[in-house]
């Protein structure tokens, strides 16, 4: 079986892949337009509006990129009650999923970012956030929820955005189970909870925030190996992926393996939500057992698909098939 196939005969194992994804759900909402002028008011462009629209983002993106792989996902949030959150709730109904993991706490506000984008390019963000510490009621909740999930599950993403459900008490839970049952943990991380991830299975920091975690530049090929060695031993992971932009992704493994994966996007139009692409597509991968490469061969190519289009996007099983039958991926 030559490397193709092999690759697509784990994307047709993708249906057997059950993840958990816990982490900060949040709204993406879009405002379209086009730019034709200056305000005389001041030195910014005046945005004339020709769309809207609003879609789930967060921990609930890599959700969407799962079942847009054929995977199965439970998602585990928690959202306001508010409008926004009545918001996430009818885009979680209309698209499938189910609101029953989902913890509506009235202290919190549901977080919410705002893009605005005219001629393919984002002017301005707007964000609208809780960032506080989970209420005891929340936290208990969702301990409670996490530990009936976690044994219907093959694997765990964390998907920690910094707003305050990602904690040492809920990680702790997570890789507790992990030592006992052998699953897969993924961690899409935020630098402030670094100090929480260690035992995990994998995280996929982009590369300035492995900059921040082992607090030097990555300026080299000399730096990009010192802080990825570095990591992977201060975390005591199985594995590091630095995603790298246009520079692809490196993978480190604990038995000194380390694999540079070029790039494959064509055209890069929006990176919004590509992480949350990249860890979707390589849990799913590990979930139905996949070696490390090639699961990271997988999101690589994803992640190619969703920085292809504008907005918060996913990439399909026919999207995914197509790109690995018609580009060269290597790992050097």
């Amino acid at each position: 079986m030559n490397d193709t196939e092999r690759l697509l005969n784990l994307i047709k194992k993708f249906n057997r892949g059950k993840i958990l994804v816990i982490g900060d759900i949040m709204l993406d909402e879009f405002v379209w337009g086009k730019v034709s002028r200056i305000s005389l008011e001041g030195a910014v462009p005046v945005v004339e509006v020709t769309r809207e629209n609003i879609m789930l983002g967060g921990a609930a993106n890599v959700l969407k990129n799962i079942h847009a792989l054929g995977g199965q996902a439970y998602l585990l949030g928690v959202i306001g009650n508010d409008y926004n959150g009545e918001r996430f709730m009818e885009l979680l109904k209309d698209g499938g999923y189910s609101p029953d993991t989902i913890v509506v706490d009235d202290s919190r506000h549901t977080s919410i970012k705002t893009r605005v984008v005219a001629q393919h390019q984002q002017v301005v963000r707007f964000d609208r956030e809780s960032k506080d510490d989970l209420s005891r009621k929340s936290y208990a909740k969702v301990k409670e929820l996490l530990a009936s999930l976690l044994p219907l599950c093959n694997a765990v993403i964390v998907s920690d955005y910094g707003k305050g459900l990602i904690s040492r008490g809920i990680i702790s839970s997570i890789i507790q189970y992990k030592k006992k049952n052998g699953m897969i943990v993924s961690v899409d991380p935020k630098i402030r909870n670094f100090r929480f991830y260690k035992g995990v299975s994998v995280i996929t920091p982009n590369q300035k925030e492995a900059e921040e975690a082992c607090g030097f530049d990555i300026n080299s090929s000399k730096t990009l190996i010192k802080a990825g060695t570095y990591l992977l031993k201060k975390y005591a992971t199985d594995a590091l992926l630095i995603t790298r932009g246009e520079y692809g992704m490196s993978l480190f493994q604990k038995n000194g393996t380390v694999r540079h994966i070029p790039t494959i996007a064509q055209e890069v139009y929006d990176v919004t939500g590509a992480g949350d692409t990249v860890i979707a597509t390589l849990s799913l991968a590990l979930a139905v057992r996949a070696p490390w490469i090639d699961a990271c061969i997988l999101s690589n190519h994803a992640a190619g698909i969703v920085v292809g289009k504008l907005g918060t996007a996913t990439a399909s099983v026919q999207e995914l098939d197509a790109s690995v039958k018609n580009q060269k991926n290597t790992a050097l």
